[in-house]
């Protein structure tokens, strides 16, 4: 057996943790997403010589293939054909995403929109929908929910049925002073998942809010050790000027009563009561003031369990 330091088990389990999720690294993405395998390991950060430094030595070569620049597990060679495809497929939903999110911002309530899942990733296939993140203003989220709902279905792009290609999956929602993720009461395998999923998304509208989540889910570091808050909006980041602002604005003016909040929120929540995923056994459903989830077929746990799986064959303990 191959004797091996906890720096070159991390560097290993990070791309085994990428190639369950059929996504070959860079080196330069080895560093940026170096995983954590457990939250209470040891969490040491590397640094980008480091990270060459192990990939060019010879024993690291007996679990780690590399070809075009991508790093992955030894045998799995076709990822990085598969990767190169769903990279173009991405960037072309992507674009159609920007153009639907500039005139989501005129929706009332709204204060932050972001990428998430396989499309955030680049990593989504031609059928694939756009997972979204969405930011509400506190005291109005399912009032907000209700109005992006209705505007991205009055526009045919709600993601409902078997409606699914180039359409937005609206399960995620939190309010703007509620940002802090709770994660004590999740698996880990949930955490680890989630930490990924975060340190990958998008910021398309509203980035002094999504920096501020950044700051309030430091947790992220526990698992991601070399995660660093986006510091620099992008500069294809849709602004928030006087006039967004004003349209948004004006329609949060007739829709501010707390009637109508208590109304949806009174509707919404019989109609996720009996709704059978709800009940779905593994399914992440939270339907509260503070943030809006409706997760119910997570792949956490299954990537997760694989994962250690992978871990367990290659004998990497730490």
């Amino acid at each position: 057996m191959i004797m091996l330091n906890d720096q070159e088990k991390m560097l290993i389990s990070t791309v085994a943790y990428y190639n369950e999720l059929d996504y070959p690294l860079t080196a330069f993405e080895i560093w940026k997403h170096l995983t954590v395998f457990e939250k209470n390991q040891e969490n040491k950060s590397l640094g980008i010589e480091k990270i060459i430094s192990i990939l060019e030595d010879e024993k690291i070569k007996e679990f780690i293939q590399e070809s075009k620049g991508f790093y992955f597990m030894k045998g799995r060679l076709k990822l990085i054909e598969t990767r190169l495809k769903k990279n173009k497929i991405s960037s072309l939903k992507i674009k159609k995403l920007r153009k639907i999110a500039y005139f989501l911002r005129f929706v009332p309530f709204v204060r932050m929109i972001a990428i998430t899942g396989r499309l955030a990733m680049k990593s989504a296939e031609r059928e694939s929908d756009w997972d979204l993140f969405i930011i509400l203003k506190n005291g109005r989220i399912w009032t907000g929910r209700t109005m992006v709902t209705l505007f991205l279905h009055l526009i045919g792009k709600r993601r409902y049925g078997k409606k699914i290609k180039d359409r937005a999956c609206l399960n995620y929602f939190v309010s703007d002073e509620s940002l802090k993720i709770d994660i004590e009461n999740r698996p880990l395998e949930v955490n680890l998942f989630s930490a990924s999923e975060y340190s990958f998304s998008i910021p398309l509208f509203g980035f002094k809010k999504y920096h501020k989540f950044q700051i309030k889910n430091s947790w992220i570091k526990d698992f991601k050790p070399n995660y660093s808050l986006t510091e620099i909006k992008d500069l294809k980041m849709i602004s928030d000027n006087r006039f967004s602002k004003s349209i948004r604005k004006c329609g949060e003016k007739m829709l501010s009563f707390d009637f109508i909040e208590n109304l949806l929120r009174k509707v919404e929540k019989e109609k996720i009561a009996k709704n059978p995923k709800t009940h779905k056994q593994g399914s992440i459903i939270e339907a509260k003031d503070e943030m809006l989830v409706f997760l119910p077929e997570p792949q956490g746990r299954e990537i997760y369990e694989r994962y250690r799986e992978k871990l367990a064959v290659l004998g990497i303990f730490f």
